[in-house]
């Protein structure tokens, strides 16, 4: 890589993980590079508390990408990304939930490395992972769920999208939770979709602002899905949960020790 003429030094990019916006769930790995960044390239869901990590003397560029939202367009982004390193700067792309689960990562490394940079990646926590966690209840159970389908609501323009319908009847019989990214606002496709092989009385959740103060979520069924979220006005960015191991949540909210649960199973 030849370094930009203005700089003495080789600059270098790391995609970092923030996880879903508590601060204490980033990885030691990752606020090392958040805190040793010059740049700092950030998405729309990170969290303030996490920017605020970064030395004063960075430079914070905001890059939201938000579905439903006014976005910065992806090539502008990796433009920025390949300039700032070529500066000499040491950029970090700070990403809600994991560079690598409907994060762009792919498309930034391969794009990085076709300019000739080394980039390194740091993991985080992914929302719907965090999410049932801090509800008290897993993705997957021996007796309950065999496996988890992490997969977005949200389709690239001009593609087919998700065959709900095959993916419905795969996880009935292979017994596997839906981890449901990006689905609010085609939720009433998605749940039309689904119950034509999973139950109406199938266990389902939605979590909002996961981690951050602010979270809240509604536990419901696949077949009152959408009515639940219209009624508790949940939008995004929310993940969607569907299947058994949903009956956790329900189990701890009844437990003698958790608040009462709130009549019809709304937001707790």
């Amino acid at each position: 890589m030849t370094a930009h003429p203005f700089s003495s030094r080789a600059g270098s990019c790391t995609l970092v993980g923030a996880g879903p916006g508590d601060p204490e769930l980033l990885t030691l790995k990752a606020l090392k590079a958040i805190q040793a960044a010059t740049v700092l390239l950030v998405d729309d869901l990170v969290s303030d508390a996490i920017v605020a990590l970064a030395p004063a003397s960075a430079r914070v560029v905001h890059v939201g990408k938000r579905g439903g939202c006014k976005s910065t367009p992806q090539a502008f982004i990796e433009k920025l990304m390949v300039q700032a390193v070529q500066g000499g700067e040491t950029v970090v792309r700070l990403k809600g939930g994991d560079p690598f689960i409907f994060g762009r990562g792919g498309e930034e490394v391969e794009h990085l490395r076709a300019a000739g940079i080394a980039v390194q990646v740091v993991n985080g926590i992914t929302a719907g992972l965090a999410g049932m966690t801090l509800l008290g209840a897993p993705l997957t159970h021996r007796e309950h769920a065999h496996g988890v389908v992490f997969i977005t609501g949200h389709h690239k323009p001009g593609s087919s999208g998700t065959d709900w319908r095959q993916l419905a009847a795969t996880a009935r019989d292979a017994r596997l939770t839906l981890v449901i990214y990006m689905g609010v606002a085609g939720c009433a496709h998605i749940q039309h979709e689904l119950l034509t092989a999973l139950p109406a009385h199938t266990p389902a959740a939605v979590i909002q602002y996961v981690s951050l103060p602010q979270q809240r979520h509604a536990v419901t069924t696949l077949g009152q899905l959408q009515a639940t979220i219209a009624r508790e006005g949940l939008a995004s960015p929310s993940v969607i949960v569907i299947g058994d191991v949903v009956r956790g949540i329900q189990a701890v909210a009844q437990a003698p020790s958790a608040p009462a649960q709130a009549a019809g199973g709304g937001v707790f």
